[in-house]
């Protein structure tokens, strides 16, 4: 008889100390499996049904998303001149870039395009759960229990949110809004059956969708009123260099020779690069941000010409990045043409055929809001744990006004439950994709931990929660983030805490998230003793493999990498 096949008799030696536990007939590297729900199918929810499989052995991964396709944010937003505001080679993901961009901020469609091609590439359609609308979420204790429209139910032992920032749109809370009989549109909720042509119409609103909006349809209506309660930056770029915003097309010859890999690396590089330095250009007083002003306010000033007057109205009294800022490709040249009304004036109510102010009524065929989404990132449905709603946590204590979490990752009293891109999603530079993969990872390492080690629930601690809010509290005075200017960084409240960006660079959040600090979290075991089922039967699975290298540690001293010593012998997951 084989070692391997040797029966061990459970009876121990009359003298020895007997245990209380019953060891578990597993082999420590036989991995539990785990099922994961992820809600939401934007970005987000796509990276993770792509890396999450790979990286953490037998996971059952569902993505459960309410509308009919994947794409999220630009799934939904197909408003005439939508596009992404950043470098389309620099809004994509690091492992299966596309070469072939059309332009350099490509449109909604396109970007679109490229994430859903990913989703069928690597199978997570799959997944996928579509027109499946998550409608309640509550703990019991082991597990999450799901409630989906048209009373599906499911039970999972994680929840990773992926609802994104800006998934809940809202029309404004305008006085008698409802008596209005136009044609009346949120941006995120447009009917592309509209036709403006000779049209009079209104955009409420001038964050990045009314931006882009408005330079869209003022080349084909009649009339255009924009209203403005806000003043704001019109970058020269995101990245804070002194190129003028170019959308133009990319040459043949120039996309003819993204197709060398290394002539494409070393133009994404190069572009990559400058969404990296521009964390400098936060600081209050900082010759970065200094030097974003005199180009911002520059290019502005240079741009409308046409109509001079409206540069006092437009320029910002906060420093450069307080709200975040958008290069608006034709912006200022379309509220510059006669066509369009720059209208600062408070509006005090819909009526029946338009829009009144202190100034008179205004009528209008259709009125646009680009008034954005509720930007507290509370979920919009119930999260309940222990009797507790997470959006109720997040702001029942009058200390936490805002998503209290620790690092971004998790809440204290919510085990199992993790956010992807959200409170303190993502540093102040880098880009979003490279954000997320770097989030998904470390998530991939807590889902490996739980697992292998017999966890039925992790947290983090209350302390390391309080911790971090404190270090947010010493951090972000320092920029110009806290500014006398309403943005999504602070929920539209100047004065309330900072959360829509990491307290660091993207560099510093990466770092930050490479390798969890295990000592943050709380465990509840599988059982009372933690390594009776860690630990299993004292075996591998491997080491029964008489096929197997047990010495894999053994080469030859010239393909030795001390970095990389015993750190992946017999790849135990």
């Amino acid at each position: 008889m084989s070692e391997s096949d040797q029966v061990i008799d459970p009876a121990c030696p009359v003298d020895y100390p007997k245990s209380k536990i019953s060891l578990t007939e597993r082999f420590i590297d036989e991995p539990r499996p785990l099922r994961v729900a992820v809600i939401g199918g934007g970005i987000a929810g796509i990276l993770a049904g792509i890396l999450l499989p790979v990286k953490v052995p037998n996971i059952d991964l569902v993505i459960y998303e309410k509308s009919q396709d994947v794409g999220g944010t630009w799934l939904e937003n197909v408003y005439p001149g939508v596009r992404c505001d950043i470098p389309a080679h620099v809004y994509q993901s690091t492992f299966a870039p596309n070469t072939q961009w059309s332009e350099q901020f490509a449109n909604g469609a396109e970007i679109r395009e490229y994430w859903q091609g990913l989703a069928r590439r690597y199978n997570v359609y799959d997944k996928f759960r579509l027109n499946s609308k998550v409608e309640d979420v509550s703990w019991d204790g082991s597990h999450w229990n799901l409630k989906i429209q048209g009373n599906r139910l499911d039970k999972v032992d994680f929840v990773l949110s992926a609802i994104g920032k800006f998934n809940a749109w809202k029309l404004p809370n305008i006085p008698e809004i409802s008596d209005y009989k136009g044609h009346l549109r949120h941006t995120s909720n447009w009917d592309p059956s509209f036709d403006p042509k000779d049209k009079t119409v209104a955009v409420i609103g001038n964050g990045a969708s009314g931006i882009q909006v408005v330079s869209n349809l003022q080349k084909s209506v009649k009339r255009l009123d924009h209203y403005a309660r806000n003043k704001t930056w019109i970058a020269t770029s995101w990245a804070g260099d002194e190129r003028t915003f170019d959308s133009q097309p990319y040459s043949e010859e120039l996309k003819k020779s993204f197709e060398d890999p290394e002539k494409y690396l070393e133009f994404r590089k190069k572009m990559e690069d400058k969404y990296w330095r521009r964390f400098g250009t936060l600081f209050r007083g900082s010759e970065a941000n200094e030097t974003a002003r005199r180009n911002f306010t520059k290019a502005m000033k240079e741009r409308l010409n046409k109509k001079p007057e409206l540069f006092d109205q437009i320029l910002p009294d906060f420093s450069a990045n307080c709200r975040r800022p958008t290069p608006g490709p034709g912006y200022l040249e379309a509220i510059s043409e006669d066509n369009v009304h720059y209208i600062t004036t408070p509006i005090k109510r819909f009526t029946s055929s338009g829009i009144e102010t202190e100034d008179g009524i205004r009528d209008v065929d259709a009125v646009f809001c680009a008034t954005g989404a509720n930007t507290d990132l509370a979920p919009p449905f119930p999260i309940t744990a222990y009797g507790v709603d997470l959006a109720s946590a997040w702001k029942s204590d009058g200390l936490f006004t805002f998503p209290y979490t620790y690092f971004g990752l998790a809440t204290p009293g919510f085990p199992n439950l993790l956010f992807i891109h959200g409170p303190h999603g993502t540093g102040a530079s880098g880009t979003l994709p490279q954000a997320l993969e770097i989030q998904l990872t470390y998530y991939a390492k807590l889902l490996r931990k739980v697992s292998k080690e017999g966890i039925k629930a992790m947290v983090p601690s209350k302390k390391a929660a309080d911790d971090f809010i404190e270090y947010c509290d010493a951090f972000f005075p320092r920029t110009v983030l806290t500014d006398n200017c309403s943005s999504w960084y602070n929920s539209g409240k100047p004065g309330s805490r900072i959360h829509g960006l990491w307290p660091g660079s993207g560099i510093h959040v990466t770092t930050v998230r490479r390798e969890p600090r295990w000592e943050d979290w709380e465990y509840e075991y599988l059982s009372g003793n933690r390594f009776e089922w860690y630990l299993g039967n004292g075996w591998t699975k491997k080491e029964r493999d008489l096929d197997s290298d047990a010495t894999s540690y053994l080469k030859l001293p010239s393909e030795i990498d001390l970095r990389d010593l015993h750190e992946s012998w017999w790849n135990i997951p």
